[in-house]
């Protein structure tokens, strides 16, 4: 098959795949590829130290979970880290407390990194990825951003449930 037929035959792929919309595959894969080649990279590392855990405990497992939803909630929701998201989104509203909404912007892979940088669910397995890693490389200095970043989130949903309880004495 020709270079020419080749690349005819990924754009109707493609095409058909968009179903009319401007979805950026390609750079889609490019982020794909620079996340796989990210891991590729820390997998050596980590092989090369042996520092491989065992298994990772039930508590380590919570810690990093907790802290991957929060830093992927910082990164692609906060109103203070929008200019992180600025060269790739616009903004909309507020989106609650301190957090707010955004419209991805430009096309390729300005486009799809505005996905990746706006969409907590997207980021989060990169967040988790880091923290595993974090883990196997460094697991007292991941311990301690982890444990910070829990304790945030345990903190915003003690303000929450005042203000709630605040808006329940007001009411009731």
């Amino acid at each position: 098959m020709s270079v020419a037929r080749a690349v005819d035959a990924v754009r109707e792929e493609r095409n058909a795949y968009a179903h009319g919309e401007d979805r950026p595959i390609g750079s889609y894969g490019v982020l794909m590829g620079v996340y796989g080649a990210a891991v590729t990279g820390l997998a050596l590392v980590v092989r090369r130290r042996r520092a491989l855990p065992d298994r990772i405990g039930v508590g380590d497992l919570a810690l990093l979970s907790v802290a991957s939803h929060k830093l992927s909630r910082l990164v692609t929701k906060d109103s203070v880290t929008s200019f992180v998201r600025a060269p790739f989104t616009e903004y909309e509203e507020p989106a609650g407390e301190g957090e707010v909404n955004e419209q991805v912007r430009g096309k390729g892979l300005r486009h799809a990194v505005g996905e990746l940088v706006s969409c907590p669910f997207c980021l989060s397995m990169w967040a988790a990825t880091g923290f595993t890693f974090g883990l196997a490389l460094a697991p007292r200095a991941t311990r301690l951003a982890a444990a910070t970043l829990t304790a945030v989130t345990v903190s915003d949903y003690l303000q929450f449930a005042h203000s709630a309880l605040q808006r329940a004495d007001r009411n009731g």
